[in-house]
């Protein structure tokens, strides 16, 4: 076994987790973690458990006590699709080039902060990536929300989506920095909050038991070009989730999109589209998120609108967002690294493998993670358009 080489590295370490943990990925600890000690291989799949709704029945008097009905448990699988590191090295002469200027120990500081924060960036962005997914939208686009003083209701108006599908557990809301900016610029309340939330997990108010965190990789999505488009004549009931189109209009969308129906005020966040060509045909489908329609469509064309292009801020219950995050793998043999160590950033809860590996008059640093994520309940999600 090689000497504990990291040992003496963990206090620069941990003095560059304490600066990256400040970058904006409000992201990372406001969903579920699936964090585990057991090393992960690329594509392994990693189950969670997602239990189906209770069952409730008549209480009738007897002696015999009744059997309980029988539920089948479901689950998800969280593939872990990415196996990354961010690496930097320094051979004998740079290292003792550095000890003349800036100093070797600072550059070394320096580079593992990066290193961290490039890892931590990429984690943050998939999981902005995961807004294609969501159920239902709230807010104008191009609008930034927040922008009347001393009214929340933008963030009221959002939860009501989680709260009308059943999921406002545990809700959260993360905001890009221009409806970050809005919010502390003209919410007084957030002035008067007093706590140290914000140093601590980037918290800009806890409203009413959803925390708001502020996030630099939430996306801002081109809408589709379909205009005019219409459903077929078949009607549709409420919860209807695949809808039919009518040999009508020009262009196409994609998932991601926003759409409206006429007659119904409601935002559909479109998850999957299928198109025959360029335009809108008779049997072309478009699928919405769970739990589908909230205004059944009459049995008669009806026109499908889609929404500008617009900012995507995320509010989601937090079990509904899973990141799965483990060490890269390993050969059963081991490999050349000299050391390693796992260090958990304290405030996003990231634990990231470091690895030291040592060549000829050479060193090699790594700071590795694999992970994958997934949206396993997406009527337990919504968007603020911005």
């Amino acid at each position: 076994m090689a000497e504990n080489t990291l040992t003496g590295l963990i206090p620069d370490i941990y003095e560059a987790l304490d600066v990256v943990s400040r970058e904006l990925v409000g992201l990372v600890p406001s969903v579920t973690m699936n964090a585990s000690a057991e090393r992960a291989a690329l594509n392994q799949d990693i189950i969670v458990d997602v239990e189906p709704a209770g069952n409730v029945s008549d209480i009738t008097p007897a002696m015999v006590v009744p059997d309980p009905t029988g539920q089948t448990s479901g689950n998800a699988a969280i593939t872990i699709t990415k196996e990354r590191a961010a690496e930097f090295g320094f051979n004998g002469n740079a290292a003792k080039g550095l000890n003349t200027g800036a100093g070797y120990q600072n550059t070394r500081a320096g580079k593992i902060a990066q290193a961290i924060r490039a890892v931590a960036n990429e984690v943050e962005t998939d999981l902005a990536a995961l807004q294609k997914t969501f159920s239902r939208a709230y807010g104008t686009p191009a609008t930034t929300p927040f922008g009347t003083a001393n009214d929340y209701t933008d963030a009221s108006n959002v939860m009501k989506i989680l709260k009308d599908n059943g999921g406002n557990v545990d809700p959260q809301l993360v905001l890009n920095t221009t409806a970050g900016a809005n919010f502390l610029g003209k919410q007084s309340a957030v002035n008067a909050a007093g706590t140290d939330s914000m140093l601590r997990q980037g918290v800009l108010l806890d409203l009413h038991g959803m925390p708001i965190r502020e996030s630099a990789q939430i996306q801002t999505q081109t809408a589709g070009a379909m205009a005019s488009a219409t459903t077929n004549n078949a009607g549709y009931a409420v919860g209807a989730t695949v809808l039919t189109l009518a040999t009508a209009g020009t262009g196409v969308i994609a998932a991601g999109d926003i759409i409206t129906i006429a007659g119904d005020t409601n935002k559909y966040a479109v998850t999957s589209v299928v198109f025959a060509g360029a335009n809108p045909a008779a049997g072309d489908t478009i699928t919405i998120a769970a739990p589908g329609l909230r205004v059944a469509i009459a049995t008669s064309a009806t026109a499908i609108t889609v929404v500008a292009s617009s900012a995507r801020n995320m509010c989601f219950a937090r079990s509904a967002l899973v990141l799965a995050a483990r060490a890269p793998a390993l050969p059963e043999e081991g490999d050349m690294a000299a050391d390693r160590q796992i260090i958990t950033d304290p405030r996003s809860g990231l634990s990231l493998e470091f690895s030291m590996y040592k060549g000829y008059r050479k060193v090699r640093y790594e700071v590795g993670l694999a992970w994958g994520v997934k949206n396993i309940k997406p009527e337990h999600t919504a968007l603020l358009l911005g």
